[in-house]
């Protein structure tokens, strides 16, 4: 297994189809207007464990913890913050986390096996959902299902979303098609394609790494054309517009794409790396910026381990 995974298989271990199939116009997926750019670069509390990143329709930033399950939130204005949820504890990490435009936030529970949702008001846990999961690691919002990947198992979760974005039941799709599953972390972060009618998720092992374009309704899978590209560090993705941001994190960059509207074929057109990265997961968009919280996973965590979130600019 490679470094960094086994890293965050270490750190997290210690510590519906019934909606719409149309999966455009996901919370958080496009850039926001906003004023004057706040710090390019804030502390979070010292041994938080950060992974994943959601920025909704207000310049605030949610990190999840791999030690606890705790929910960070951060004034983009300002970078100062608090926790604002409290997690389940050692064994319930949060991995990926989604914002809806209602305040929900949909958190990835990582080896619990968990699907939860919490309002991200109050930092209420609201439900807690335990599908079974290997290692429930990232997840998108769509306006009839919230999506997770296993990365463990060739399989999505989909929980059904009602009219007014209440969760409902949940529901296991099964990876077939091109789906290719190693015997150690395969599936990561996931996005929607730009035309909204299918899923796009970061294999590690087919093909070297790279892309999958899952059909919601059956579960076949179809490897993304990204000519010479490669994504075997893939994890956290990003979509504007067209435009795809892949975060590779033990490589310490994103890789940028150009999708077409079906998302079957992509075009690299930009890598971004800055000196401020160390080991970057997932990324998320405010105004003309990208924010990235350091995982930090070449290091022991402790207590006192230091870690922060940097932005940088968009292609």
């Amino acid at each position: 297994m490679d470094r960094s995974f086994a890293r965050r298989r270490l750190l997290t271990t210690a510590a519906a189809l019934g909606g719409a199939v149309v999966l455009g116009g996901t919370a958080g997926g496009t850039a926001h207007a906003a004023g004057e750019p706040g710090p390019a670069q804030f502390p979070l509390p010292n041994g938080f464990q950060p992974e994943g990143i959601a920025i909704g329709t207000t310049p605030f930033a949610y990190f999840g913890s791999l030690a606890n399950g705790d929910i960070y939130r951060a004034s983009l204005a300002t970078g100062r913050g608090g926790v604002i949820s409290k997690g389940l504890g050692a064994g319930h990490p949060t991995v990926g986390l989604k914002t809806d435009r209602r305040g929900r936030l949909f958190l990835a529970g990582g080896v619990s096996g968990e699907l939860r949702t919490v309002d991200a008001r109050s930092g209420e846990v609201e439900r807690v959902y335990a599908v079974g999961g290997l290692f429930v690691n990232d997840v998108i919002v769509t306006p009839g299902s919230a999506w997770f990947t296993d990365s463990y198992q060739a399989q999505l979760y989909g929980l059904a979303l009602g009219a007014h974005g209440e969760p409902g039941e949940v529901t296991t799709l099964p990876l077939t098609g091109d789906w290719e599953q190693g015997p150690d972390f395969t599936a990561n972060g996931i996005e929607r394609t730009p035309d909204g009618s299918a899923l796009l998720v970061v294999n590690a092992v087919a093909g070297g790494g790279g892309l999958m374009r899952v059909d919601p309704r059956t579960g076949v899978a179809r490897a993304v054309d990204l000519g010479s590209a490669r994504l075997p560090y893939g994890d956290g993705l990003l979509l504007l517009g067209r435009t795809l941001y892949a975060v590779q994190q033990q490589l310490n960059q994103i890789d940028v794409f150009r999708l077409n509207a079906a998302g079957t074929k992509g075009t690299a057109i930009a890598r971004i790396t800055d000196p401020r990265f160390r080991i970057p997961t997932t990324v998320a968009a405010w105004g003309e910026r990208l924010y990235l919280p350091n995982a930090r996973f070449d290091v022991e965590p402790t207590p006192d381990t230091e870690y922060d979130v940097v932005a940088v600019d968009q292609v």
